[in-house]
């Protein structure tokens, strides 16, 4: 029995697998956009494989760019204290539990913070910019600190910081008593 040849592919097939035919002269007689050139569009092609391909080659273009993160890093915090000011205002200053936990959430951030700020830092460290990044590391200390001013002001607002009297029912006034009593012994 001979056996019957393949059949031929399918067209999509065909399609795919021969190259695009070249722009025919109608094509090529249409004028290019205002503002675009054929030759800078193949620079900036070029330009733009360069430039995703290779990493800074430089040390110092690497440090500048380590150093630049590190201050968006250290400067993060700031962009929290207008929004936990707010929250804090919105929270009202009764003891709920609502209000007790934006406080809580509010003081364990900071703290956190404040801990951990040797290991956020520490993939920027290079001898290149160790001197710079003790500044970097100063601000994000400062920016932590004024959230945990922020919670302080807060627990004041509600009344539990100890400021007026130094016994533990500090808002209560003294008690009078109505009648003295006197003890007879006999």
């Amino acid at each position: 029995m001979a056996s019957l040849p393949p059949p031929p592919p399918p067209q999509w097939v065909v399609r795919m697998n021969t190259p695009m035919p070249r722009p025919s002269k109608e094509a090529a007689s249409i004028p290019d956009p205002p503002g675009f050139s054929r030759k800078m569009a193949g620079k900036n092609n070029r330009a733009q494989q360069s430039s995703t391909t290779s990493a800074p080659s430089k040390p110092i273009e690497t440090d500048t760019l380590k150093l630049k993160k590190a201050w968006e890093i250290a400067l993060a915090p700031s962009k929290q204290i207008p929004m936990n000011a707010i929250m804090m205002y919105m929270s009202g200053n009764s003891l709920q539990i609502f209000s007790i936990m934006m406080v809580f959430m509010l003081f364990k951030g900071p703290i956190q913070g404040l801990i951990n700020t040797n290991t956020v830092f520490a993939k920027f460290d290079t001898e290149g910019t160790r001197g710079k990044l003790l500044g970097v590391k100063a601000i994000y200390v400062v920016m932590q600190l004024v959230l945990l001013c922020l919670g302080i002001w807060k627990v004041n607002a509600m009344g539990l910081l100890p400021t007026t009297r130094s016994d533990w029912l500090a808002w209560e006034s003294e008690r009078q008593p109505l009648e003295r009593a006197y003890f007879a012994f006999g």
